[in-house]
């Protein structure tokens, strides 16, 4: 961008900051240009490094970041933009802000409420020490507000998201009758969303368009960041902007969605969406709005398109786990991020960052992960989460990958869903018992045991699966924090049932297996 002139200086200027995952063309700051308005987005260290990202998550937010400065440009707002190898770059969010006050004369200075708990801290720290008026403003994108969740559950010890998704759909009149009761007269029909996908339907191709962003990719690599996994910048598939991801709601909505609650917790190597909507990178930087996403999803059903079931289950995922823990988030940060309610302590085994493995299920979800930046919610949850708590690693280790590796992780979703959800480490708040499963229900939503150099039904020996020992094995260790769970009631019923030999052999198993994870 050229230097500010005499004349703009002259001028009483407002800056206004748009962060890389607030990328809102409908935003009302955009209603009406305004000479004396400065808009600036940055791409900056402080943010490519905080936690080591996927390539495609970098680019994938840089390259619309760009297209967002472009279209603010032709709608003729003033524009200061920032790129990563920019020689006047400070790399850090609040020194670009001081040098941009300064050449601008800026007399007043905006910012849409981050949804990061660091960023609204280090803004909020920030603005206090101004000598020039400043003003926080809504992003405009939520249904709930920050507290509304608190306000909801109070101090209860554990909450539970069917509640505040019960009030949201009431509240917001989604999926309701005429007498306020649910459509179809079920509030959840999540019983109904549980099959393996057996091959068909057949899933749609994958019609979203194609960029290359190459050249964005080479000024990040230039710049010194470091990242993991497939970049595919020559290819990279990915929505640039709004009207990208409406193409892609709209794709969904004929293709996807009539098949997705049927399909939505299956898992298959022969494909790595099924009938998933891969809309939350576009819903997480705000390219979409997830009322439009929500009302197009109602709208399939009233019309006959797509079953209840289905709208229902794409429905309750961002109406009410979406928005759930994104108050559970708020009302438990910054003290959320260190909970470690089991005491687990071991490092991600490398196999983490490079997907090889022996086990079927671990390579196909990890190695996924790596390659497309995306997994879906049971291949996040049921398999390599699930790994990760039985195998003690590291809550906050395996908190940063899941921020890291993910497209569309950005922390007030990733973490409660990480921390609380899949680890259990806030101890029971946002999930009524551990996710962690043995080998069987991979098996049963998957075709990822097929083949596979373990033996999925087998507890003990070299060969058994590693999921088998260690499912018993967390309940042996943790007998003391889990027994009086009533939704575990069966599991320790069933474990007092074990012979006190075939005990022996799961904890020789359980022990083996985690004295060499490297090697599994």
């Amino acid at each position: 961008m050229p230097p500010a002139t005499r004349h703009d200086q002259d001028r009483m200027t407002t800056l206004r900051l748009i962060l890389g995952d607030q990328l809102n063309p409908l935003h009302s700051w955009f209603a009406q240009t305004d000479d004396e308005t400065v808009y600036t987005l940055m791409e900056i260290r402080q943010e490519t490094d905080y936690v080591l990202h996927h390539a495609q998550k970098i680019i994938g937010i840089f390259a619309a970041m760009r297209d967002f400065a472009q279209h603010l440009s032709v709608q003729g707002h003033r524009l200061h933009y920032l790129p990563i190898d920019d020689s006047g770059n400070r790399q850090s969010l609040t020194a670009n802000l001081d040098v941009l006050i300064t050449q601008y004369r800026v007399q007043h200075f905006e910012y849409q409420l981050p949804d990061e708990w660091r960023l609204d801290q280090q803004l909020r720290t920030y603005c206090q020490q101004l000598a020039i008026s400043n003003r926080a403003c809504d992003s405009e994108h939520f249904y709930s507000q920050r507290e509304e969740a608190a306000e909801l559950f109070g101090s209860r010890p554990h909450w539970l998201m069917e509640m505040f998704y019960r009030r949201m759909r009431v509240k917001h009149r989604v999926l309701l009758a005429d007498n306020q009761r649910p459509a179809g007269g079920q509030w959840n029909y999540d019983h109904d969303n549980r099959k393996a996908w057996p091959g068909t339907p057949v899933v749609a191709a994958d019609t979203r368009p194609r960029h290359d962003h190459s050249a964005i990719w080479q000024s990040i690599v230039a710049a010194g960041v470091n990242s993991f996994g497939a970049a595919d910048a020559e290819d990279f598939r990915w929505p640039l902007n709004r009207n990208e991801a409406l193409q892609q709601l709209e794709a969904f909505i004929a293709e996807g969605l009539p098949q997705f609650g049927d399909f939505q917790d299956a898992m298959s190597r022969r494909s790595w969406r099924l009938f998933h909507s891969l809309l939350s990178f576009a819903l997480n930087t705000k390219m979409l709005n997830p009322r439009e996403v929500v009302e197009r999803s109602e709208q399939a059903y009233r019309q006959g398109h797509a079953p209840l079931a289905a709208a229902e289950g794409f429905i309750r995922q961002i109406l009410g786990w979406r928005e759930y823990v994104r108050g559970v988030y708020w009302a438990k940060m910054p003290d959320y991020a260190a909970h470690n309610y089991f005491g687990h302590d071991r490092p991600l085994p490398a196999w983490f960052w490079t997907g090889e493995t022996r086990m079927n299920c671990l390579a196909a979800a990890i190695g996924q992960s790596l390659q497309y930046a995306y997994a879906h919610h049971i291949q996040r949850l049921m398999v390599i989460g699930n790994f990760a708590l039985l195998a003690g690693l590291a809550p906050e280790a395996v908190h940063r990958w899941y921020l890291g590796v993910y497209i569309d992780a950005f922390e007030w979703v990733e973490l409660p869903n990480t921390l609380g959800m899949s680890q259990f480490a806030d101890g029971g708040l946002l999930a009524t018992k551990p996710y962690v499963s043995s080998a069987a229900y991979i098996d049963r939503m998957s075709d990822y045991c097929k083949g596979c150099h373990y033996d999925k039904k087998a507890r003990t020996g070299e060969r058994a699966c590693p999921f088998n020992a260690l499912y018993w094995d967390f309940f042996i260790r943790h007998r003391d924090k889990l027994s009086r769970n009533p939704r575990l009631s069966m599991v320790y019923r069933n474990l007092d049932r074990f012979a006190a030999a075939e005990l022996e052999a799961i904890a020789r198993r359980a022990e083996t297996v985690l004295a060499d994870l490297e090697r599994l």
